[in-house]
């Protein structure tokens, strides 16, 4: 792999990470053009770790408001009312509400860590045309959610109880779906807390926030191919590549964030779509 290769794979999983569009069906694409058939699935992850931090640096704040309940939690100390947010805040209204919030990040993960095992099987044996398929499905979901959107929005605003269990482990399945390549996993999650009544503003936030276990699971059991990685790219491409992906990856996940809150979710179903047809066609 050469240098701008790495970038513009970098560059390509920073846009494609956030924007519901499939950053894993994406870099299969590109590195199948670029004849990188021998690229282990690692590299991908790494990119992902780039992303991910771009994720942490986002949200901070509510990360580190989420890891002190939870050490209030674990200290068995009183109940916190103030925890700084809005108390309308379906994550961290109160430490009520984060606790659930905790609970529903361990529920989530479990699901999709258990459907994550079976897909990893899968991954290296779909065509590109299964890829495009994937495209659809996601346009799909993008649209369905936009559908009933603002009544999902409407019940959450007028009860603010956080995440449930139900919708923990909707999502966490939407997010284990979402590990096939075009399949976009900030698409079907947003689109499933969405569908079960999650309010757009939190749909959002808990997509990204669950993000943070599976992809550190994904990693961790990847690092058998690490030796691959600096055989296949180089440290020069990897590094280039995780750099752009995480500079390019929180520039695309504020827009993102002020895409769902418009609503307008559905508009990336007129890039997939197209996408996926001319996949069938070329490809």
């Amino acid at each position: 792999m050469t240098l701008l290769q790495g970038i513009f794979l970098g560059i390509l999983q920073g846009v494609a990470e956030f924007l519901p569009i499939s950053s894993s069906g994406h870099l299969a694409i590109a590195q199948n053009l670029f004849g990188l058939d021998e690229v282990p699935l690692l590299f991908d992850v790494f990119l992902h770790l780039a992303t991910l931090a771009a994720v942490c640096l986002y949200f901070w704040k509510k990360i580190w408001t989420l890891l002190k309940c939870f050490g209030r939690w674990i200290c068995r100390k009183p109940l916190v009312e103030d925890t700084g947010y809005d108390k309308d805040d379906l994550l961290c209204g109160s430490d009520q509400i984060g606790r659930k919030t905790i609970i529903a990040i361990i529920l989530s993960t479990l699901v999709t860590g258990v459907m994550g095992i079976v897909t990893s099987k899968l991954i290296p044996e779909l065509p590109v045309k299964v890829i495009c398929c994937g495209f659809i499905v996601t346009s799909a979901l993008l649209i369905i959610s936009a559908l009933i959107e603002k009544k999902a929005s409407q019940k959450t605003e007028s009860e603010n109880q956080g995440i449930s269990k139900k919708q923990a482990l909707f999502v966490g399945f939407m997010q284990g779906i979402g590990t096939l390549p075009g399949i976009s996993r900030s698409g079907s999650t947003i689109a499933g807390a969405l569908l079960c009544g999650v309010n757009r503003k939190a749909a959002g936030e808990y997509s990204f926030i669950i993000s943070i276990p599976a992809i550190l699971g994904a990693f961790i059991l990847e690092l058998k191919d690490l030796g691959d990685v600096s055989e296949s790219v180089g440290a020069l491409p990897l590094i280039a590549g995780c750099i752009s992906a995480f500079l390019v990856g929180y520039l695309s996940l504020a827009l993102l964030m002020k895409t769902i809150r418009k609503g307008k979710l559905q508009w990336f179903a007129c890039y997939l779509i197209p996408a996926a047809i001319l996949g069938f066609i070329f490809l």
